[in-house]
């Protein structure tokens, strides 16, 4: 997904009538600086460094960087996008996924920019992660500003914006105080000093507030030192909400995107920019990503699928395909949907080639022009299945396979294909052949196995023949015919007898070793008639499960 390369060609004549959600979230921005007089629109992104990295930080760019290029299409404004890092905050417990811990652990409390790196690759723990964030992006060609927390605090950008929180102190509090509980509440303050001495981000209550005089008066609870903190230059920062809100009001932000769990968070965040004396930006609320088991994915735990692991299975075009999908949806993230995902974008890229749709999430993609490579002539799902039966640990052996089934086919002439091989590849050591398990078929499944053998050796001259979409769809054909027998016939509602589910659970179970699989007379037609024969022999001729 290259946002800068991205050029947007043939639009539709009335992009105000589109209905693809980020159209829908521009016009929200749209009206609001129609309402405001501004000239151009900040959108902002948050990241948390508390952590490395992870998918889901991909997710929120890509997300907010289409509803921006949605809105300049719509009303020709220029904006910009800052992918802001929250990286003050102080370290509240050690991430799962980092080394040196007890080191790490030895700074809680602290920024995470005064945090030694557990990587020892950079000046602090927060500039590590920020360099990740920003690596990535950068991978992605996202057109974004990154803006720092510390900077920011410590350069003095926020400082009329801190002062004006201080002078509006009371009405802050007065936000935030009724959802807190007893004890907490008789300590709240928006305002966080940076203790003078030991660097620890203190939650400490405010004896005073003196914005005339740019002070925080507040005590140190381990020994009663009272101390006298100046409220701006990076020497406090606020609590995240109003942190949050203060950001907004000092930068002017338009629109920004944040998960369902902060959906309070953004109404407290809202009600303080409103007090501080400015409208929070337009808001957008996104599900979360779920591993495996159905739990959140989450920086500090690790799980879930990371940026690189994504993209040694498939392009980066499937992760973006995967965010455009229904954002206000959870959806689960883990290896399995990557196949699924891949397909997807090839469908929606085949599509945008023919006729360039704003509702299409490859023209999103893509800016709105298709690419100029040509379409594979395969699936990925049908290069893995490939990959599976041939026990493709390199990807010379999909090649062959391809270059006869597609004459003229090479990496060289088809750039996007070269790249699936190559992740099929990778794809099927590490998780197609670990699982790879054949059954032995059935006495019915034995009899549609040779009589689906005997149709493709008397055919076998005249499919060979015949072009590659005209010959899976012939051997698809005798695959039916085959399993039009019991007990895979069943009833279809137009009252004709067809062929049930399991006659190509069987196919995928017994000849392929796994339990799903493409369609099954392209797969003949790619993998080959002989090889496919052969693959039922082998069937036919097994008598007990092999071992794992």
């Amino acid at each position: 997904m290259d946002e800068s390369a991205a050029v947007t060609t043939n639009p539709p004549v009335d992009l105000s009538a589109v209905k693809a959600w980020p159209f829908e979230e521009a016009r929200k921005v749209a009206a609001r600086l129609a309402k405001s007089g501004k000239g151009s629109a900040l959108f902002e992104t948050g990241y948390g460094p508390s952590g490395l990295p992870h998918i889901g930080t991909f997710g929120e760019v890509a997300r907010t960087s289409w509803v921006r290029r949605a809105f300049t299409l719509l009303t020709g404004l220029p904006s910009r996008l800052i992918a802001f890092s929250d990286d003050m905050d102080g370290l509240r417990k050690v991430p799962d996924n980092v080394p040196n811990k007890e080191m790490l652990a030895q700074h809680l409390g602290r920024s995470v920019t005064a945090i030694p790196d557990p990587f020892g690759t950079h000046e602090s723990f927060g500039h590590h992660n920020n360099a990740r964030l920003r690596a990535f992006l950068d991978a992605f060609g996202f057109d974004y500003e990154f803006a720092s927390s510390t900077d920011y605090y410590r350069s003095g950008r926020f400082d009329d914006a801190l002062i004006r929180m201080a002078e509006r102190h009371d009405a802050v509090r007065d936000v935030i105080l009724p959802t807190l509980g007893p004890d907490r509440r008789a300590t709240y303050s928006p305002f966080l000093p940076i203790h003078p001495k030991t660097g620890v981000v203190m939650q400490v209550p405010m004896e005073e507030v003196r914005p005339a005089e740019d002070l925080l008066i507040w005590r140190d609870p381990a020994d009663g030192t009272r101390h006298a903190t100046r409220i701006t230059g990076g020497h406090c920062k606020a609590q995240w909400k109003a942190d949050w809100a203060l950001r907004w009001y000092a930068l002017g932000v338009d629109y920004e995107m944040s998960g369902k769990d902060l959906i309070d968070s953004v109404r407290l965040s809202s009600a303080i920019c409103r007090v501080l004396g400015a409208d929070p930006p337009e808001a957008f609320t996104y599900e979360h990503f779920l591993d495996e088991q159905g739990q959140k994915i989450s920086k500090s735990k690790g799980n879930g699928l990371t940026i690189d692991e994504w993209l040694r299975y498939a392009p980066a075009e499937s992760l973006s395909q995967y965010m455009y999908n229904q954002p206000q949806r959870a959806k689960r993230l883990f290896f399995d949907q990557i196949p699924r995902a891949v397909d997807e974008y090839l469908q929606h890229r085949a599509r945008l080639r023919v006729a360039p749709d704003a509702t299409n999430p490859a023209w999103h993609i893509h800016g709105g022009a298709a690419p100029n490579d040509p379409e594979p002539p395969v699936s990925f799902t049908m290069l893995l299945n490939l990959a599976s039966v041939v026990n493709a640990d390199d990807p010379q052996i999909l090649w062959g396979f391809l270059a006869r089934y597609a004459p003229g086919t090479t990496p060289a002439t088809q750039p996007m294909l070269g790249k699936l091989v190559e992740h099929a590849v990778h794809y099927y050591r590490d998780f197609v052949a670990p699982t790879k398990r054949f059954r032995i078929p059935t006495a019915p499944e034995r009899e549609a196995l040779a009589a689906l053998m005997a149709a493709l050796r008397d055919r076998a001259p005249d499919l060979e023949a015949m072009p590659p979409e005209d010959r899976a769809k012939a051997i698809q054909d005798l695959v039916y015919d085959a399993g039009r027998r019991e007990p895979f016939l069943q009833a279809n509602k137009d009252g004709t007898t067809g062929v049930s589910r399991a006659w190509f659970n069987a196919l995928y179970q017994v000849l392929l070793g796994q339990e799903e699989g493409p369609r099954f007379g392209g797969f003949v037609a790619l993998y080959g008639i002989a090889g496919t024969i052969g693959l039922i022999e082998t069937a036919l001729a097994r008598t007990e499960q092999p071992a794992a």
